[in-house]
């Protein structure tokens, strides 16, 4: 289905405006949590390149740290891609080899088919940048777009976590298109969106769906609010429409802290959530 000149036109966002909302919003609530540095998992994607070079315009390269963590199957172009971040902005690296901590786990789990291990991946990276961001007393910037955070595309506790998000209202046809206003590497950019979980795997490819298109259906759907009949009068196909719906709604505990059963009056992110209350 081809997008129209309105649907396009929705999407496009002012990219300075956004770049100097994201890097004031990275400084001041990492100072407000008492934080001066931030570290950042670098795949070599598109997200978390982005990430880095608003953290870095936020902080200061000297307070940035890119962390590489690759698994024995990764993709060697993912880590060549995120050492051109690294060479560009001119942050601190580190690399951890996650492959012993991962293998560890899965070698007396047989049973554990590839979305299982990603998982796994993913939730041992994270403990990898809480660690170093312990140690380095640096806060972790989450790489995670609007788009995934919306259809569930994402590890709960694993690259869905994370202190700050810059990038968690931005859908990804809106993060290239910043990418590009930031200078990151024309290389990064262009290529194709991987998770690189296992060998040959894409993100388009595993959603059954490209980013353009799902991007202009989120958008009618989650920010216009359209219901269905308007949705199918724009073009969009009904299975489409019921898949991307029920993503939404069964992904919804992917996006909210734990569920706290209420005893009291004042129950912790439920009434006690606002900044007025944290006086007591």
């Amino acid at each position: 289905m081809e997008t129209s000149g309105r649907q396009k036109k929705s999407l496009a966002l002012n990219n300075e405006i956004v770049r100097t909302i994201l890097v004031k919003f990275l400084r001041d609530e990492s100072q407000h949590a008492g934080f001066s540095r931030g570290v950042v998992g670098l795949s070599g994607g598109v997200d978390s390149a982005v990430v880095a070079f608003l953290a870095a315009e936020a902080l200061g390269k000297e307070n940035v740290r890119g962390v590489l963590m690759p698994y024995r199957t990764s993709n060697p172009q993912s880590r060549a891609d995120a050492d051109l971040v690294v060479r560009s902005l001119g942050i601190q690296t580190e690399t951890v080899d996650i492959s012993p901590m991962v293998d560890a786990y899965l070698k007396d789990r047989p049973d554990a088919d590839r979305v299982r291990g990603g998982n796994v991946m993913a939730r041992q990276r994270m403990i990898v940048l809480y660690d170093i961001s312990s140690r380095d007393g640096a806060l972790v910037f989450g790489t995670s777009n609007k788009t995934e955070i919306l259809l569930g595309y994402g590890t709960i506790f694993g690259d869905l976590a994370s202190a700050l998000n810059p990038l968690g209202d931005l859908y990804k046809t809106q993060v290239w298109h910043l990418a590009e206003a930031l200078g990151v590497p024309e290389a990064i950019v262009k290529k194709q969106p991987s998770a690189d979980l296992w060998e040959g795997q894409t993100d388009e490819q595993e959603l059954g769906i490209t980013y353009a298109r799902v991007d202009q259906l989120l958008y009618a759907l989650v920010d216009e609010r359209r219901n269905v009949k308007e949705l199918l009068e724009m073009g969009f196909e009904e299975a489409l429409i019921e898949r991307v719906r029920r993503l939404i709604r069964i992904n919804q505990f992917k996006r909210r802290p734990p569920l706290i059963a209420k005893i009291s009056h004042r129950t912790v992110n439920i009434d006690f959530r606002y900044p007025r209350d944290w006086g007591i």
